[in-house]
This record gives structure tokens, C-alpha cells and sequence, in this order.
């Protein structure tokens, strides 16, 4: 017996079944099966009207049993299904993009069956690509104030969308689109060639002969400096690809509307050397800081050097030497072995005529500088480092006449201002006389006979009563001949052709004595009196008219 009150649109799970008949509504199936309401019209009678009255015997046939609510309902739902995909077919845009466009390259890419609704999905977005890209080319026209659309507009928008624009497309002039039709619906664009007339084109002056193709070689850059020669790039043209912006997501219509069209900080760029070169500037420090007096040793510290000044292929490497003689000058002032093989170096490099040197002349001569004028140079006292120390500071000096000499053409503020330095530490008399014979002999040595003869001489008899007076009364015999040897030699290179006696096999000048005491002071002028040279005195005596 069905239970009262249960509604036409579920089963009762007690509905009783016919004789001879399978079971219609039985079982966990039966129970969980939902089925949607009927209209009132599509309503089967119930198996019970009331529950005061005791239910009908059914049918014993099953040709003869209602059609019960479920097998309704499940027609009903396929047909409603099939007409809602038919509305939502006539209800969806027309499509302006043929799909045959989007099913060929699906195919090309290997995607043979493509479903409906995913070929009809690609084909709304690719026509709504198109026309992002018109629009935004459309406005690049507009901004140009023409009223023809281009290829260039669309590849501007294209650049602003950040998509990569298409390759190979360019035209000077409108292009004409003509139609041809391949079938119904299926039109075919081409673009129309320009009619020439014949005529013309045979009265027409012939183009000018092409040259013949030809490999020529030029200089693509010089000491890392690239000339401006028609093969290579402008200034102007290098900055202008140094402000696009770079990279898989730069976008440059975003970044000129940002402000971001100037780099204000670039990042250090890596100097990139190879290993060959790093392996060799590893042993050349290695070969020239072993002090081991070995003779193998030695000769590789001899050949290190000579590598140096004779290798074309050092260019690389310049930076690095230069910024490592000035470490070992900075730290390793108590070492004269160590600021000596550092000078060595620095020879060797200026020596090597294969090398451009001219834009570190200034870098070069710090390190120089500092051997020459420093006040302390080596741990050791006595005799022997005190030779040592006093053979640096000259060869140190002559290195700096050879810099001074050598970029003086591309550096024209170079020699006076090593001259100036070296005079400055001469005439203070705070410095120690190591200092003062360095500097004497680096103006002697940077700025040359006309130096010594216009800014030393003038000073000699305030340098002779403030100076060498006081160290000789302090009893500094070393340092006092030291420094009265220094003065002298740099006065005797006013005369190139003739060695200076020191022994006064000349002859004496005995009637010039008087005038060299009072020009240059008695000390000086009493040993360059002694050395019987005349024409070194004179060459001193006419320096008194200079102004």
C-alpha cells in the first residue's frame, strides 16, 4: 500500500508490483532516484485517493500499467536539453572571423580534432585580438593626424601591447586590397599591383650600376675607444638604443609614459678577460714579488719583466698591473724589494711600445710620485738600506721624467704639475732630506735643464740658509752629502755635452767664487766652485737675469 499523501512526483518506495511482472520501482535504486514535477495536465493517477479507502486491485498485464512518472520525465528532459543548445545556437553572435582560419592552424600545430565549441571559443578571441590591435592602431593614426591607416601604426600598437611585432611588412605608400571570391562565402584579399605604363618604363633614365660587392676592414674600436667613422655607429645612435627598454616584458610606450626614458643608474658592467690572460698577470705577480735569491728565480722574475715590455696582447691587463703597483706602493712602503720590483713594472709597461698608455699617465705617476717623495720608505737602517732607499727615490725619478716626456702631448697639464709637486716638497722645510733629494731629482728629471735653470736656481740661496745649513750643523754628514750631491748633479744637467769634473781637473774659477756664494749661497756655491767646470758656472750666473 503507497503511503498517504505522497506526491506525484516521487516514487513511494512501498508501491506494490504485478504478478508475472519484473518490479518497475524496487530496490536502493528506486529510493534514490529524484525525479522532477510534472505539469498538472501530465499528472498519473495515484495509486491510492485516499487513505479511508483501501487501494484498487492492479492490472495483472503489464500492457495494460500507466506509464509511470519517471519514463515521462526523462523525454521531457532530452527534448528541453535539445531545444535550449538550439536557442543558445541562434541566440550567440555571428561570428566576423572564419573559423576554417582557426581549424587550419590548430591542424598545422598538430591539433587535428578540435572540438565545436573550442574552435568557436578561438575564433570570438582572435577577433577580439583584431580589434584591440586596430583600435590602438587607430589611434596612433589619429595621433599622427592622418587619415590612412598604415603598416607602421600597426606595428606601434603592437610594440604598446607588448606583443612582438610582425617582420618584414613596410610600405611607402597606402596599400590597395583587391577581392576575389573561392565560393560562397569564402572571399580571398590580395593586394593590387601598380599599373606602370610601358612607355615609361622604356624612356625611363637607367638606374644607376650598383658597385661590385667587396669585404673592406675597418677599425671597430682602438684601445676599447671606438672612432666615428661611417661604419660604426653615432654617438647619438648608441644612446638612443641604450634608452629602449630591454627585456621580455618591456614595453616602450608604458616607459615613455612613466618618465623612464633616461637611465639615471646603469649597473657595473663586467670586464670580461680571458683565462689565458688571468693565468698569466697570476704568474707575473708571482715571478716579480719572490724575493728568493735563487738564480732560477731570479731568471724568472727577468723574464716576467721582459714579457711585459715586449708582449703586444697586454691591453686587457693594463688596469690590473696599473691598480696593482699602486696596492703594493700603498701597503708595502716598508719593503724597498717590493717598491722596487713595483717600479720595475712600471718600466716595463711604459716601455712597451705596443701599449697605449697615454689615458692612465696620471694613474701611473701616483705610484711614482709616492717612491719618490716619501717620507719613510723601508723597515731597515744603515748603511746598505739607507743606498738602497736613496737608488729608489733615483730611479723612481727617472721613471718620472720618462712619463713626463713621454704623454706630455696628450696631457698637457701632465709635467707642470709633477714639476710643481716635486718643487713644493723641495722647498718645504719640514720634510726630511730623503724627501728633498727625491724631489730635486724628480724636477730634474720631469721638468729638465730649463726647469732647474728657472724655479731651483733663484731659490738655492734660501734653500742653502734654511735648509742645508741647519742638517749640517745637526751633524747629518750622510744625508747632507746625499742631499748637496742631488743639488748639484740637477744643476749640471744645464750643460748636456760635457761631464762635470768632480775631481777639478778643469781648473778652478776663482774670480767667480764671490757671485756663486752670493747667488746660490756658500755651501753650494763653494763645491760647485770646487768642481772647475766654467761652463756649468756660467750657465748658473746668467740665470740671475731671469725674472
Amino acid at each position: 500500500m503507497g503511503r498517504a499523501g505522497a506526491g506525484p512526483g516521487t516514487l513511494s518506495e512501498s508501491a506494490s508490483t504485478s504478478p508475472g511482472c519484473s518490479p518497475l520501482a524496487s530496490g536502493p535504486t528506486a529510493r534514490a532516484l529524484e525525479l522532477p514535477q510534472l505539469s498538472h495536465s501530465h499528472q498519473p493517477r495515484p495509486f491510492c485517493s485516499s487513505t479511508n479507502h483501501k487501494p484498487q486491485t492492479p492490472t495483472p498485464t503489464c500492457a495494460r500499467r500507466p506509464l509511470l512518472p519517471y519514463q515521462k520525465t526523462r523525454s521531457t528532459t532530452v527534448g528541453q536539453n535539445k531545444t535550449t543548445s538550439a536557442m543558445a545556437a541562434q541566440d550567440a553572435p555571428k561570428l566576423l572571423w572564419n573559423p576554417d582560419n582557426v581549424k587550419d592552424v590548430a591542424e598545422s600545430v598538430g591539433i587535428p580534432n578540435l572540438h565545436d565549441d573550442a574552435l568557436r571559443c578561438l575564433t570570438q578571441d582572435v577577433e577580439y585580438r583584431i580589434g584591440q590591435v586596430l583600435v590602438e592602431a587607430l589611434r596612433f593614426m589619429r595621433a599622427s593626424r592622418r587619415t590612412t591607416l598604415t603598416v607602421n601604426d600597426i606595428s606601434t600598437a603592437l610594440k604598446a601591447l607588448n606583443i612582438e611585432p610582425l617582420y618584414g611588412y613596410d610600405s611607402t605608400r597606402p596599400l590597395r586590397y583587391g577581392e576575389a571570391s573561392l565560393g560562397p562565402g569564402q572571399p580571398l584579399f590580395y593586394i593590387e599591383d601598380e599599373e606602370v605604363d610601358f612607355e615609361k618604363l622604356i624612356n625611363a633614365p637607367l638606374p644607376k650600376v650598383p658597385r661590385d660587392m667587396s669585404f673592406t676592414a675597418h677599425w671597430l674600436a682602438i684601445e676599447g675607444v671606438q672612432p666615428s667613422i661611417p661604419q660604426n655607429p653615432t654617438t647619438a645612435e648608441s644612446r638612443s638604443q641604450e634608452l629602449v627598454p630591454k627585456g621580455p616584458g618591456a614595453n616602450p610606450a608604458l616607459a615613455a609614459l612613466a618618465g623612464n626614458d633616461s637611465i639615471s643608474f646603469r649597473p657595473a658592467v663586467k670586464h670580461v678577460v680571458s683565462k689565458e690572460l688571468i693565468l698569466y698577470f697570476e704568474k707575473v705577480q708571482n715571478a716579480i714579488l719572490d724575493d728568493n735569491p735563487d738564480e732560477e728565480v731570479v731568471r724568472l722574475r727577468h723574464a716576467a719583466l721582459e714579457s711585459v715590455r715586449d708582449d703586444p696582447g697586454l691591453h686587457q691587463l693594463i688596469p690590473y698591473f696599473i691598480n696593482f703597483v699602486a696596492n703594493q706602493v700603498t701597503h708595502r712602503l716598508d719593503d724597498v724589494f717590493t717598491l722596487r720590483q713595483a717600479m720595475e713594472l712600471t718600466a716595463a709597461l711604459i716601455a712597451n711600445t705596443k701599449l697605449y698608455l697615454d689615458p692612465y699617465a696620471n694613474a701611473i705617476a701616483a705610484p711614482v710620485l709616492t717612491c719618490i717623495l716619501g717620507r719613510k720608505i723601508g723597515a731597515e737602517d744603515g748603511a746598505d738600506a739607507m743606498r738602497e732607499q736613496y737608488q729608489l727615490r733615483e730611479f723612481s725619478a727617472s721613471l718620472l721624467g720618462q712619463i713626463a716626456r713621454k704623454y706630455a702631448a696628450s696631457n698637457n697639464l701632465l709635467r707642470p704639475k709633477l714639476v710643481r709637486t716635486c718643487l713644493k716638497f723641495f722647498m718645504d722645510p719640514d720634510k726630511p732630506p730623503a724627501t728633498h733629494f727625491g724631489a730635486i731629482t724628480g724636477v730634474a728629471s720631469a721638468g729638465g735643464p730649463e726647469a732647474v735653470r728657472v724655479l731651483v736656481l733663484k731659490c738655492l740661496r734660501a734653500y742653502n740658509d734654511n735648509i742645508l745649513q741647519p742638517l749640517r750643523d745637526r751633524g747629518e754628514g750622510v744625508e747632507f752629502e746625499m742631499l748637496v750631491g742631488g743639488i748639484l748633479k740637477a744643476i749640471a744637467t744645464m750643460i748636456e755635452d760635457e761631464r762635470v769634473a768632480v775631481n777639478g781637473i778643469n781648473g778652478t774659477a776663482n774670480n767667480y767664487a764671490t757671485e756663486l756664494n752670493e747667488f746660490i749661497g756658500p755651501i753650494l756655491g763653494e763645491r760647485l766652485n770646487s768642481l772647475g767646470n766654467r761652463r756649468l758656472i756660467k750657465h748658473v750666473l746668467d740665470a740671475r737675469n731671469i725674472e
